[in-house]
């Protein structure tokens, strides 16, 4: 099936990236199944990596601006005792070191990782993405040019130990769960925490378990959404993590033409808990409730008509206006999600 024309579909999904592919390997494929050239992925994943990769599909690659500075949560081994130059199990092997006793003890690596929680200025992986000078760090790096990268800041929100493996006296394996900000490499984090225990170490098994408000739980296999590509479309809405109003009829024209609006004209509403949801009357808002907190300045507010996400709109508090920061030409549809 070709994918290089545009369809109708304007929706989120969530996909179980498997190991092997690259994030660019799944946005192909999901293009094949929607047959649709615009698709886009709201944050890479490593081709060793696996789990939550949010995708867009037409008109809705506008959000991906939008979702891309959630924090995201991730369960990994961290492997004592072997260094590689990608700082994970691909790489090339690089350096051994002897592994300290107390790398075996839970305590140690409890505190260890307790200790971790907070701000940092992480250096990323020679390997990686990031653009230097016009070209990516890994091209400059496979051609034997020397990488300057400079660190940048990090947040760990989180960091547990799931349980330690003593496979040899040459190697330990760590089992961890962390929750990062935006633009954390977990390649570097078991990279540094192989130098806070005075040895070295590299990633493996890295699965990406939530993107700010998606969870595993909800994402398909691709061939789960190539059997059903419409079955499990994901609420863009809930996904933004921002407030949001419903429109009435008359304020839907000037949402879709991209005009400006007083913000006194349309309460605002909020996502909850599934313990603290409220019904408001329809299906396709619940787990909602309205918000009397006020606007702040240039805070993004999602514009809801019905079963689409019509736009996105900025505060400006100058002002006291409402105006078009997003819009998308069909709206995005809403998924199986907003009746929960």
């Amino acid at each position: 099936m070709g994918h290089r024309g545009s369809s109708n579909a304007s929706l989120v999904i969530g996909i179980d990236k498997p190991k092997g592919m690259s994030s660019h390997d799944v946005v192909d494929r999901v293009r094949e199944i929607y047959s649709e050239r615009r698709v886009g992925h709201t944050g890479t994943l490593d081709p060793a990596a696996t789990g939550v990769l949010v995708l867009c599909v037409g008109p809705a690659t506008r959000l991906d601006q939008f979702l891309t500075g959630h924090q995201k949560s991730y369960d990994f081994d961290v492997v004592f005792g072997t260094a590689t130059d990608t700082d994970d199990a691909e790489g090339t092997v690089i350096k051994q070191a002897p592994i300290p006793s107390n790398v075996r003890s839970e305590d140690y690596a409890i505190s260890l990782l307790e200790k971790l929680i907070g701000d940092h200025q992480q250096l990323p992986p020679i390997y990686s993405a990031i653009t230097v000078h016009g070209q990516r760090a890994y091209k400059a790096a496979r051609k034997g040019s020397i990488v300057d990268l400079k660190p940048r800041a990090i947040t760990i929100y989180r960091a547990s130990l799931r349980g330690i493996d003593c496979v040899s006296s040459a190697t330990v394996i760590w089992h961890v769960s962390a929750t990062v900000s935006k633009g954390t490499y977990i390649r570097s984090l078991a990279r540094d925490i192989g130098h806070a225990c005075l040895t070295c170490a590299h990633t493996d098994a890295l699965r990406r378990t939530r993107s700010g408000r998606l969870s595993i739980d909800e994402c398909l296999t691709l061939d789960e959404l190539a059997s059903d590509p419409y079955g499990s479309l994901l609420d863009p809405v809930r996904l933004l993590d921002v407030r949001c109003m419903f429109l009435h009829d008359e304020h839907a024209d000037d949402v879709k033409a991209g005009r400006p609006f007083s913000s006194d004209q349309i309460d605002t509403y909020v996502y909850r808990d599934q313990s603290q949801r409220m019904k408001l009357g329809c299906g396709c808002s619940s787990g909602v409730y309205k918000d009397e907190d006020p606007l702040t300045d240039g805070e993004i507010i999602s514009m809801v008509l019905g079963n689409r996400l019509l736009a996105l709109y900025r505060f400006d508090a100058a002002e006291n206006m409402l105006r078009s920061a997003c819009g998308f030409a069909i709206g995005v549809e809403r998924g199986y999600d907003i009746s929960r």
